[in-house]
């Protein structure tokens, strides 16, 4: 059973970084390599089914916490237990659209690895230029790896103290208090730990790559475009001058068809997981930044998993707007093509003409910026991300009032 490895066009294969090759470890999250048998694929799906089996049971049990919590009316207990259901729901969710798209995914990593991500062998530079951009995404990841590593120590201390505590705030209907049935549960709660941190920090940090090499290739396309043209104008063929610009901006149209084409293809395949991030982020910074207010010293995890999660936001927000400056900008670079210059010099009516309109369809075919969007709902922009804080502050200052009206009384 072997995971899907990146390859570029030429066969080599793709070096990914630390926080993707975690990742393709993920046996949810990650599709398999097409040279995987029969065998293998057959026992990939009964792992998906016992996982999703893991999941519903760990959602019953932390359900069950919070209705006994909610009926207590205990504020703090509540949300002790909040944002690791969240995230399992959230999980639960990207999970399920992943496991129906499997085979999509894996052909669509195919395509971008091939024929969008920047090889840093031909083009090191610009690799370097957006590889830098992925800066803070890989910081994102090792702090996610502290907050897991932190939950992961808990079951060690857990055995040894003999306390039979679990990761999360669980209540089993069951008695859990025999070994024989503790540790296996304990066993489900690490495992439902690994793959769901890699998922968060995993997916975010393979969505932001997608989009920053796609920004690049619009960037590399723009830089091509602008090169070409100079060349023209210093070699002023002047009979043949327009049609040299006319076919070079048609070349470069099919190339921006085809980087619009995947961009499309981008939005297809990561719409619904965006929505569902984007939907659940803000209820559950408020639930974490509520439990590092009350007792920071006791709830550094919260604070830590808070500060983790704002950065991540902002900075997929900022790549999310980066590309839609980049494509904002291509209805200017096909103007500023020079064509002015071209027609002075040129002596070729008839393709004067043709350059003209095929400008002008250029300039028409990129007059909108590309968002990736969360079902048209949600836009991957900075704004989009401070818009979600703002909402987690409004709900975090409705739980501050709560509680003191709870102490007052």
């Amino acid at each position: 059973m072997i995971r899907y490895v990146p390859r570029f066009a030429d066969g080599q294969k793709v070096k990914l970084a630390w926080p993707l090759a975690v990742f393709r470890l993920n046996h949810i999250f990650w599709p398999l390599d097409p040279s995987t048998g029969k065998w293998g694929r057959y026992l990939d799906k009964v792992l998906a089914v016992a996982m999703s089996l893991v999941f519903m049971q760990h959602n019953d049990a932390e359900l069950r916490y919070l209705r006994f919590e909610a009926s207590n009316r205990n504020l703090d207990a509540f949300l002790t237990g909040m944002p690791t259901y969240l995230i399992l729901v959230e999980a639960q969710f990207r999970s399920l659209h992943i496991l129906l798209h499997f085979e999509k995914l894996q052909k669509f990593l195919e395509i971008f690895y091939a024929n969008i991500y920047i090889d840093p062998r031909k083009e090191p530079e610009m690799f370097r230029k957006v590889d830098g951009k992925m800066i803070i995404n890989r910081l994102v990841s090792a702090m996610y790896g502290a907050v897991i590593s932190l939950y992961l120590i808990a079951p060690v201390f857990s055995i040894i103290n003999q306390s039979k505590d679990f990761l999360y705030s669980m209540i089993f209907p069951f008695d859990s208090d025999p070994l024989y049935i503790f540790v296996p549960l304990l066993l489900t709660n690490v495992w439902v730990g690994i793959v769901i941190d890699t998922m968060m920090f995993g997916e975010t940090n393979l969505l932001c790559e997608l989009i920053v090499h796609l920004n690049g290739s619009y960037m590399l396309l723009k830089r091509d475009l602008q090169l070409a043209i100079e060349k023209i104008l210093v070699a002023r063929d002047r009979p043949h001058m327009a049609k040299q610009l006319k076919v070079l901006i048609t070349k470069t149209l099919r190339k921006n068809v085809a980087l619009n084409q995947f961009g499309q293809q981008l939005e297809a395949q990561y719409t619904v997981r965006v929505f569902i991030m984007f939907a659940f982020a803000a209820g559950l910074l408020c639930a974490l930044s509520f439990k590092a207010y009350t007792n920071p010293m006791a709830n550094y995890i919260y604070a830590i998993w808070f500060g983790t999660k704002t950065v991540e936001l902002l900075s997929l927000g900022q790549i999310g707007s980066d590309l839609a400056f980049t494509t904002d900008s291509l209805s200017t670079m096909y103007y500023l093509t020079h064509w002015e210059q071209i027609l002075q010099y040129s002596t070729n009516p008839s393709e004067n003409l043709r350059l003209l309109k095929l400008i002008n369809l250029a300039i028409e075919m990129n007059s909108k910026p590309f968002y990736v969007t969360g079902l048209k709902y949600f836009r991957v922009s900075l704004q989009a991300g401070l818009k979600i804080l703002q909402a987690s502050f409004s709900y975090f200052t409705f739980l501050t009032s709560m509680q003191r009206r709870q102490m007052s009384n």
